[in-house]
């Protein structure tokens, strides 16, 4: 009877012995840095502090984008300030200062687009010549039509 008790508790020690063999190996692969959890939590780790890094820049951007927004608002409320006292000043000025335009041109009923002296005939028109000052003169449009 001893001798079987004895086989017996060789053979638990030699199975428990297995196990934390087999454990041991499980454990390892487990707390590898590259391919088990172990390599995961260390890049995790790495990703967690760059985020750190990029959050702290975008939030010193933000502040000092925070601050250059509060000075152009500043400056807005006092152009608006400004702007207000200028249209309250404006209901002093009186209208009936305001100059009529000039009518001494008008256009002719057959060519809307050209604009001459009311009273003048097409031959006065053309024969013309441009007045002083002017930059640019109009062309006859029917003319450059009969060209081409």
């Amino acid at each position: 009877m001893e001798l079987v008790a004895d086989i017996l508790l060789v053979a638990g020690a030699l199975g428990a012995g297995l196990y934390c063999f087999v454990l041991a190996r499980r454990l390892n692969r487990f707390n590898d840095l590259e391919k088990g959890v172990g390599g995961a939590v260390a890049v995790l780790s790495a990703q967690v502090d760059d985020l750190n890094k990029t959050l702290q820049s975008a939030r010193a951007a933000s502040d000092s984008s925070n601050e250059a927004l509060s000075d152009l608002t500043t400056k807005a409320e006092a152009a608006a300030q400004r702007l207000e006292l200028l249209m309250a000043s404006m209901h002093d000025v009186p209208i009936n200062d305001i100059p009529e335009p000039d009518v001494s041109l008008a256009r002719t009923a057959q060519n809307p687009d050209e604009i001459t002296k009311p009273g003048t005939t097409e031959a006065e028109c053309k024969t013309e010549a441009p007045a002083p000052g002017l930059m640019f003169m109009r062309r006859d449009r029917s003319a450059a039509k009969a060209n081409t």
